[in-house]
């Protein structure tokens, strides 16, 4: 099934309404999507298209459809107050932002790439900081809490010698999530399987902080997941489906040359979603769930929610 506005916004407000399940994309500046999701006569200047001005202008356009959306922006830098606030003021009423923490704050040693400088391959001294967290990140949300969704802190591979063993992480997350304040929907999303463990969860639980479930290379299946962390035993529910187990960013940039189509199903990824959303249709938490879906699952994360919405109504 393709990709059509009109069909997608009421199955989507109807999740909402119905299941408080909010389904979006991770990220939402892609040119690909014109036609499909954005108009493109809007973004034009002299009669060409404008690179900056869709990127700048085309969020409403977005949040006309989908109710929420992963910020994947301030994974990467600290943002301004007044990046923030101009997001805010391109969505209407109940859309929902998910909002990933910096990395600063969830990288143990910093990646030996030329973006990180003289910081490549050195300690992080702020991995986890309790101060960072609260007064450098969550206080400039906190002006608009009624549409934040979640608080995703995203962990990348962890290399054996930054934990010798899974119960030195879940420790010190355990004493971080000790000091966040209460209100927020916190969700945690790992990148080791050997971190999946019955501690891990317990431990998440025991903070009402969810395991953000996520189809990605070096992870199980989410359908592994749920027999280690049943969707019931969640607080609420949030997942991510962002790229085939086993499969590395290399092969999606090889393969996908476009993001305005599917070039390789994921039939593991759409059984698990299907599985979420029926969970929330049976059994509707009294907060928020989240489902994000990425282009480089399949090719075209428009059309993988179209494939999905239609089974789930079948």
């Amino acid at each position: 099934m393709l990709f059509g506005r009109d069909a997608a916004r009421p199955v989507l407000a109807d999740l909402v309404s119905r299941c408080n399940l909010y389904l979006g994309t991770s990220s939402w500046k892609f040119a690909d999507w014109c036609g499909l999701l954005y108009d493109e006569e809007r973004y034009l200047h002299n009669r060409r298209f404008s690179k900056a001005r869709f990127e700048r202008e085309c969020l409403p356009e977005y949040a006309a459809v989908f109710p929420t959306v992963c910020v994947d922006a301030t994974w990467y830098r600290y943002p301004k107050p007044a990046y923030i606030a101009n997001l805010m003021e391109g969505v209407p009423p109940g859309f929902l932002f998910t909002f990933k923490v910096p990395d600063d704050l969830t990288l143990k040693t910093f990646p030996v790439v030329p973006g990180f400088g003289r910081r490549a391959g050195q300690p992080n001294p702020d991995f986890l900081s309790v101060a960072m967290c609260r007064h450098g990140f969550l206080r400039m949300l906190e002006p608009y809490r009624d549409r934040i969704g979640l608080v995703l802190f995203e962990f990348t591979h962890f290399h054996p010698e930054e934990f010798h063993a899974g119960r030195e992480f879940a420790a010190q997350l355990d004493a971080f999530l000790g000091e966040m304040p209460e209100g927020w929907q916190f969700g945690v999303e790992v990148r080791n399987r050997n971190l999946l463990h019955p501690d891990y969860f317990g431990m998440l639980h025991r903070h009402g902080v969810a395991h953000v479930y996520n189809h990605w290379t070096h992870m199980p299946p989410i359908a592994e997941q749920f027999e280690i962390c049943p969707p019931r035993t969640q607080p609420f529910l949030a997942a991510r489906f962002l790229l085939p187990p086993n499969h590395p960013h290399a092969w999606a940039r090889e393969h996908m040359v476009t993001y305005s189509r599917i070039f390789e199903v994921d039939p593991s990824a759409r059984d698990a979603a299907q599985v979420l959303i029926q969970h929330a249709r049976h059994h509707p938490s009294a907060l928020p769930s989240y489902l994000y879906f990425g282009n480089e699952l399949e090719g075209c994360a428009l059309h993988t929610i179209a494939n999905v919405l239609e089974e789930s109504t079948q």
